[in-house]
């Protein structure tokens, strides 16, 4: 009789007779969490504006459940854009603008060193990096239809990525 090797090997893999079975969920849970968390992230179209120092693979705001992405007065947005860098870098900052027809007006972020958002410092060439933010949406921004510039900067002040997409800002 021969034995399904593949099912003896799925079984050791997810399964250990001395393990309890409280850790066997967590495992599965913390397998799980971030797929699920994925799934509830909008891939957003954007257009590149110069991404000198690197390539921008995708693009997502959570919660935006249709584009143009309608801002929330009041509300905060998760920005998440992996990219591959071009060049090694010891820094990154970010550098947002909102284009209101056609002018560039700075808007503030948090937090704009990308060192302490998601992107592990030294930056390395060829090595892909999720920039994870947030951004505020106040309370007293007009409602407006406007497009987001979004850059980050690496040493030589050269873009790693440059993006802009169009957002709603709403009551």
């Amino acid at each position: 009789m021969r034995k399904n090797i593949f099912a003896v090997s799925v079984n050791k893999l997810f399964y250990s007779p001395t393990e309890p079975t409280w850790k066997m969920g967590l495992h599965a849970v913390l397998f799980l969490f971030p797929l699920f968390a994925l799934s509830c992230a909008e891939q957003v179209k954007y257009l590149d504006c110069g991404s000198e120092d690197g390539k921008v693979a995708f693009v997502d705001i959570n919660p935006c459940p249709k584009q143009p992405c309608e801002l929330h007065k009041g509300q905060s947005y998760s920005v998440n854009v992996t990219f591959t860098s071009a060049v090694d870098s010891k820094t990154s900052k970010a550098v947002v603008h909102g284009v209101v027809a056609g002018v560039p007006v700075p808007f503030p972020i948090p937090v704009d060193d990308g060192c302490k958002s998601g992107v592990t410092c030294p930056i390395e060439k060829m090595r892909d990096y999720s920039y994870v933010t947030e951004l505020p949406v106040k309370t007293e921004y007009p409602s407006i239809k406007l497009v987001v510039e979004w850059e980050l900067k690496d040493d030589s002040n050269k873009d790693l990525f440059c993006i802009k997409f169009p957002v709603q800002v709403v009551n």
